[in-house]
């Protein structure tokens, strides 16, 4: 699929399985977080809107403006960290690497590069909207 040329109605036709959908602030800013700590691809980056590629699997960026008519917008807080609660997970980033790539983009690192007794190596990073980003692979 080209994700660069696909209309809006195509991809939203396109989407199978489970998706994921992040609401911030401002796309670009968190476009820009998304591909210099975690490397994605971004497709389609506007002021309202982006689809973030990483490895095999697709996750969307919008806007609060856009979900002027959805009822979760009256639960986003207008201010402070949003994700609690929801860890967003990349099983297949070097977190190290990534630890230094967030610290580079002044990013917030909530968990250096740790060994976990459940097989993994993470670091925990959180975006300037509060979200919690893992970088993780296996021991």
């Amino acid at each position: 699929m080209d994700y660069e040329t696909i209309s809006p109605e195509g991809f939203g036709a396109s989407l199978r399985g489970m998706g994921l959908n992040i609401l911030v602030r401002d796309v670009a800013r968190q476009v820009a977080f998304l591909v210099d700590v975690f490397e994605m691809q971004a497709f389609q980056p506007s002021e309202d809107f982006a689809i973030m590629r990483y490895g095999d699997q697709v996750m969307q960026l919008h806007v609060d403006a856009t979900y002027h008519s959805n009822p979760l917008l009256g639960l986003v807080p207008e201010a402070g960290p949003r994700g609690g609660g929801a860890e967003l997970r990349f099983y297949d980033t070097d977190p190290d690497a990534c630890a230094a790539r967030a610290e580079a983009f002044g990013a917030y690192i909530l968990q250096p590069p740790t060994d976990k007794p459940h097989g993994l190596r993470e670091t925990y990073i959180l975006c300037e909207n509060g979200y919690a980003w893992v970088a993780s692979r296996p021991l």
